[in-house]
């Protein structure tokens, strides 16, 4: 079968009292995702370029959900996902997971940690 693309998201899951990360978990989307879930990455999509104030915090529970059940279908849970992603990256990882099932785009770390996996 062709080599699928896969992508990988990085989640917190114990810090230091001083800051210092000690424990993450890596996890990579099932080697299959189906057309029906680039239908739904679009009109989120599409949905996160008309966002105002007002509707953010719903769309990111969508996009958390979408993520969550999906794309990594439930790998971790949406506790793991919101409280795993540190706040100033949170919004950016969380749509790149999106346009990388809108439209394939990988991330270099993605990449790099499928090259050392293989």
């Amino acid at each position: 079968m062709a080599n699928l693309k896969r992508n990988m998201i990085e989640l917190i899951k114990e810090v230091s009292e001083d800051g210092e990360i000690l424990k993450s978990e890596k996890h990579l989307t099932p080697a299959f995702i189906p057309l029906t879930v680039v239908y739904q990455a679009m009109d989120l999509t599409a949905d996160m370029q008309k966002a105002n104030a007002q509707n953010e915090r719903e769309l990111i529970d969508r996009f958390v959900d979408f993520i969550v059940h999906d794309v990594y279908k439930d790998k971790f849970t949406k506790d793991d996902l919101i409280n795993g992603l540190h706040a100033p990256d949170a919004m950016e990882i969380l749509q790149n997971q999106i346009r990388f099932v809108a439209a394939g785009h990988q991330s270099d770390e993605t990449k790099k940690f499928l090259e050392k996996k293989n």
